[in-house]
């Protein structure tokens, strides 16, 4: 069993190996941002739009979740968007 380990860990140490794992990492750490990011639209619009939780939403309460979480992309999608405009312009990308 330790030799099997010992062919996996020389298995990571190659370059393109590590080039792999380098971009899994990244592609991970970008699906917890987003969890993360869905979390936090649901605080913020849950806090905003129901006054008290009962067994099923009303429509006043469905229709300001809607368009709290829609407003929330839509500035993330901005904000990301210009961030990228900015990185393009300084030659950053």
């Amino acid at each position: 069993m330790s030799s099997d380990f010992g062919d996996f860990s020389s298995e990571l140490s190659s370059k393109g190996d590590d080039k792999e794992l380098q971009e899994f990492l990244m592609v991970e750490k970008q699906k917890a941002q987003f969890n993360a990011q869905i979390h936090e639209f649901n605080d913020f619009c849950w806090d905003k739009c129901v006054e008290k939780p009962g067994n099923k939403l009303d429509s006043r309460t469905e229709t300001c979740l809607t368009n709290c979480v829609d407003r929330f992309i839509d500035v993330s999608l901005l904000i990301t968007n210009r961030f990228a405009q900015l990185l393009q312009k300084s030659g950053g990308m």
